[in-house]
């Protein structure tokens, strides 16, 4: 079957991520019209379409801040449509957002920190009091985040207030914050909107390097065309909300229903 994949020792195992049949409408307004798509193991899908097409209403769906009128959500085969953003995010989901959506007055390394909240274990009161066991709880998570600023090359400006950083250095941060949740799944809205060329290249190898260091699968959603042909593994093509087109970058951009409705 197309949503599974076999192991080593040929035994069904469930996919990352499948959504099936989600129809999400605002009003009179259907943004995802029946929408089936799966995420295979360490893939990079990337998911394309025109403008209000549904893409980023599908990561929504998918990471828990919109509940489809009907259709569902698994995770690993695990149906969790329906619940908190935040228990999703505990069951390996982590996205990165259009806009960066940080803490302008925070460090870098407090704000990657904040990626760190659904791995730990203290409370408010044990926190409060600071002593043996939370001290070395937060003292392994400051190690964590130490690893991935190292990882994003952000070690010259891991103090710096984020909001005296410049747009490209702002999108690696986002980054660190997200993989700081040690994600099964990485979801990216739109990652190198307002990026200049140099930093687009910077990004794209960092998204590189994730794939290769942490072996997760990757959902883009990306209007840069030359990164997404660059980058992608698989690609589906979203228009009015419906699925139109899936299939390697060779042959999305064959493909007669995309350059009618997007390539051009």
């Amino acid at each position: 079957m197309r949503d599974q994949i076999r192991d080593s020792v040929g035994a069904s195992v469930a996919s990352p991520l499948a959504v099936r049949g989600a129809t999400l409408k605002f009003g009179g307004v259907t943004a995802l019209d029946n929408v089936s798509i799966t995420v295979r193991d360490d893939e990079l899908l990337a998911i394309i379409g025109p403008n209000g097409a549904g893409k980023t209403s599908f990561l929504n769906v998918t990471a828990g801040f919109y509940r489809p009128q009907e259709g569902r959500v698994e995770l690993f085969g695990q149906n969790v449509t329906g619940l908190r953003v935040d228990q999703i995010a505990r069951r390996g989901i982590a996205r990165t957002f259009q806009g960066t959506h940080l803490f302008a007055g925070q460090t870098v390394i407090e704000n990657i920190m904040v990626g760190r909240h659904t791995l730990m274990k203290s409370n408010v009161i044990q926190a409060f009091f600071h002593y043996g066991p939370v001290m070395r709880e937060e003292t392994e998570h400051r190690e964590a985040v130490e690893e991935i600023i190292d990882f994003l090359e952000i070690e010259p400006i891991r103090n710096r207030a984020v909001g005296t950083l410049g747009y490209g250095l702002r999108k690696r941060v986002d980054l660190g914050r997200a993989l700081a949740q040690e994600p099964s799944i990485l979801l990216m809205d739109e990652p190198m909107a307002g990026m200049n060329a140099e930093e687009k290249e910077d990004l794209a190898r960092f998204i590189l390097d994730v794939r290769e260091a942490r072996k997760i699968p990757v959902v883009l959603v990306e209007h840069d065309m030359g990164v997404v042909m660059d980058l992608a593994d698989r690609i589906v093509v979203l228009d009015f909300g419906r699925v139109i087109a899936e299939g390697t970058p060779e042959e999305i951009q064959k493909d007669p229903a995309v350059i009618k409705a997007y390539l051009g």
